[in-house]
């Protein structure tokens, strides 16, 4: 990996909510055994922190939608078990970042919903208004919208990371073949490889 200069580069950090990654809501059944044996929020609260000091850009991303669900579009068979599900609520806990991820008055939190969070949403003008050049990736679910974000910071021209250590999905064998696909936009690396390129 190049060397990144830090107040050029952005840490997404993907859906880390209760709805996503704790056991038993309706999608931490399916994530939350990978996620926690993985000790994903750990890793990603390691990798932040030494972007933060170093004077980078920290963007926790949340998926949402009001309420009465009005404004999801349930186009993906994903969305669709949002709607099934009726999860990730703004306003409600489910639709809320765990508490175990560190979050700093520094940091941006974006709000989107699609599971590509450039689409709709205001993460590319607040990256392209801070001068940003390389985005790193992590969170959950490894084969969706990490990839999902991976996939469209890559189109859109930014040097693009994906942290292998933390990031998690269903099971490892999605997780590593989502890797294997990420390969072709990305570079992919450990939470340690990032931090020891960071300038």
């Amino acid at each position: 990996m190049n060397q990144l200069h830090a107040s050029k580069t952005a840490l997404l950090i993907v859906h880390l909510q209760h709805d996503i990654v704790t056991a038993g809501t309706a999608f931490g059944t399916i994530f939350s055994a990978e996620y926690t044996a993985r000790d994903v929020v750990t890793k990603v609260n390691a990798a932040a922190k030494h972007l933060r000091d170093a004077g980078g850009v920290v963007v926790p991303l949340r998926i949402a939608f009001a309420p009465d669900h009005s404004d999801l579009n349930p186009t993906l068979p994903l969305l669709q078990m949002v709607g099934q599900a009726g999860c990730l609520k703004d306003g409600t806990e489910g639709a809320a970042l765990v508490p175990e991820l560190t979050v700093t008055e520094s940091d941006v939190v974006v709000t989107h919903k699609r599971p590509g969070p450039f689409t709709d949403s205001a993460l590319a003008d607040l990256l392209n208004e801070r001068g940003i050049e390389n985005v790193v990736v992590c969170g959950v679910a490894t084969n969706a919208s990490v990839e999902g974000a991976v996939r469209q910071a890559a189109d859109l021209g930014y040097h693009t990371v994906v942290l292998s250590d933390a990031s998690s999905a269903a099971d490892a064998g999605a997780h590593e073949a989502s890797l294997g696909s990420m390969g072709l936009f990305a570079v992919v690396a450990t939470v340690d490889e990032f931090t020891s390129h960071l300038s």
